[in-house]
């Protein structure tokens, strides 16, 4: 077998010594090779043993001159098949951040000092609006993520020996300074909704947010279609929505997860209100003639055009205001409806099949969000513990 490391002697007469190693296949299928030069035979035999026994144990890194803006592009755009729209978009403008302020380093070169000041960054300046405000602990936890998986994307391909954002997160003190200075907004109680279906009974979409407040997805809402619904069986089909990116682009497709695509029973009171609101349509078709967009979907204005998220979610919170009730996220609806059902004793996997989710724990953590009142019971209960009478 012929010696692999070569004498090179170059201008001027310094002697120089190299080798070419095979380190595995291009996309085209031809041979990735791999040039090495050091200044003595006994380096380029020491390198050249290191680097066949890296290749021979799968540990090897071959050098690479990508940056961390041409793999971010890379794996976005592996991902394409695999992810939503709505998904793709999220992913893309979280990496945009990683991107400006990561994106000129050679991958090979990021170390985790680098991802822990781009954390800095994001918590201090990361606003795109304003450069004196950082992001939530929630957008900066999820690019963090998502830079993370694409770090361990580039492990995979062994583009990168180690995944330098393995161990980086979002620090305790900034989590307990968000809490203080931006606390969360709890979801309606049940006094609250109730004020708000008791004021809005006269209102031309009651039945809309009777939707919202079943606990369906405000994009659910928006694709739900009348053949959707099944009057005689009083059932509703979720397998539809009608989503909004950037809040400008109205993006139509089916359910955020298999879960998602459930078919729910139509409670009495929504029946009624389907029933009225269908009848009502009936009339402003007649009213509008030629006008009338007859687009299939439950939710729309006066002349059948189709409410967007954004739609939706203006007009209640116009009702809001108009009630002088507290102004909660559309979405939060879901909270408000899985609390109280939750609280009545509908078992965990009756809950999460009517959210649409996979996992139980996944309503547990995100959905059942009991409030004071909701512990009195538990308070009453501790009463007999005392075993102190009531005065």
């Amino acid at each position: 077998m012929a010696d692999p490391i070569k004498k090179v002697v170059l201008g001027g007469g310094k002697v120089r010594y190299r080798f070419v190693l095979d380190v595995g296949r291009r996309p085209d299928g031809g041979r990735r090779q791999l040039t090495v030069t050091k200044d003595t035979e006994k380096e380029a035999r020491a390198e050249y043993g290191r680097l066949v026994s890296a290749r021979e144990s799968g540990t090897l890194i071959v050098p690479s001159k990508i940056t961390v803006s041409e793999w971010l592009d890379e794996w976005l755009a592996s991902k394409v098949d695999d992810l939503e729209v709505t998904t793709l978009n999220s992913y893309a403008v979280c990496l945009k951040r990683a991107k400006e302020k990561l994106g000129h380093i050679r991958l090979q070169e990021l170390t985790e000092e680098d991802v822990i000041t781009f954390v800095r960054w994001m918590l201090t300046e990361g606003h795109a609006r304003y450069s004196n405000r950082g992001l939530t602990i929630k957008t900066a936890a999820a690019t963090l993520a998502r830079f993370r998986e694409a770090l361990a994307r580039a492990m995979v391909k062994r583009l990168v020996a180690v995944n330098v954002a393995s161990e980086v997160g979002i620090p305790r003190q900034a989590r307990k300074a968000e809490r203080k200075s931006r606390p969360v907004v709890p979801p309606w109680n049940l006094n609250e909704v109730q004020l708000f279906v008791a004021g809005i009974l006269d209102k031309r979409l009651y039945a809309v947010h009777l939707l919202s407040l079943m606990g369906m997805r405000p994009a659910e809402v928006c694709g739900l279609r009348w053949e959707d619904i099944d009057f005689d069986r009083l059932t509703l089909s979720v397998c539809n929505t009608r989503t909004m990116i950037n809040n400008h682009r109205v993006v139509e497709k089916d359910t955020k997860s298999e879960a998602g695509d459930r078919v729910l029973p139509v409670p009495g009171p929504l029946n009624d209100a389907l029933r009225k609101f269908k009848a009502r349509l009936a009339k402003e078709r007649l009213a509008a003639g030629g006008d009338y967009v007859d687009s299939g979907y439950v939710a729309v204005d006066e002349i059948g055009q189709p409410l967007t998220t954004a739609d939706l979610r203006n007009e209640a919170y116009r009702l809001m205001d108009e009630l002088q009730l507290r102004r909660v996220r559309l979405y939060d609806a879901r909270a408000s409806c899985l609390t109280y059902l939750a609280n009545k004793g509908v078992p965990r996997h009756i809950l999460a099949r009517w959210a649409g989710h996979t996992n139980p724990r996944t309503t547990d953590r995100f959905y059942i969000k009991p409030d004071v009142e909701d512990l009195r019971d538990a308070a009453r209960t501790w009463e007999g513990l005392s075993g102190v009478p009531n005065a």
